[in-house]
């Protein structure tokens, strides 16, 4: 049985014989919700796990520092760490199916790569080279091995039983952002190196 009361000062649902992830809670009208602030961030270093090409015109996974991560002063999220990446000519959005094969191929333009979910295995063809990319916080990669420094590419294949989801975002001029590399291979953790 349900049955709904109502006053001037609070909504109270009275849900009977319902699981309780039902039921909502009581909230005075005209009451913003009261939150803990955030912890005080302060601005770090974002290391970002980069394909690009190495001397011999091949593919290689390297770890980069490519921007610094400042607190936000913008209204929705102040305080929060972010950082402007590039300026962007596009953003693509992808749904890979589940346990696809990407083939060999060279990064089309130097462009972010953002996973939302799912996996991504990419790996090398002229070196043993690997990384897993998980979607989610730690699924943002730079694709930066064009042909232009690499004859072969990478491949990449999706082993995952779901879907991957994500967004390319082509850097404008095709240019590979400042940075600073930190060593060879995938960075152990985004933003942590």
């Amino acid at each position: 049985m349900l049955s709904i009361t109502i006053t001037l000062t609070t909504t109270i649902y009275l849900l009977a014989s319902l699981p309780t992830y039902l039921c909502a809670s009581i909230t005075p009208p005209n009451t913003a919700p009261t939150f803990k602030p955030p912890p005080k961030l302060t601005p770090q270093p974002l290391n970002i796990t980069t394909l690009t090409g190495n001397a011999k015109n091949e593919s290689i996974i390297e770890c980069w520092s490519v921007a610094n991560l400042a607190v936000s002063t913008t209204p929705g999220i102040q305080g929060a760490l972010v950082a402007t990446l590039a300026k962007p000519n596009a953003l693509n959005f992808f749904n890979i199916p589940a346990k696809f094969d990407g083939g060999l191929h060279n990064a089309p333009v130097v462009q972010w790569v953002y996973f939302t979910s799912g996996t991504a295995l990419i790996s090398l063809p002229t070196s043993p080279q690997t990384t897993t990319i998980t979607g989610g916080p730690n699924g943002l990669i730079l694709a930066a091995d064009i042909a232009a420094v690499s004859k072969l590419g990478h491949t990449t294949v999706y082993p995952s039983k779901d879907q991957t989801v994500g967004v390319t975002i082509p850097i404008a001029g095709n240019k590979v952002p400042e940075h600073k590399v930190l060593h060879g291979g995938a960075c152990y953790r985004q933003g942590r190196g």
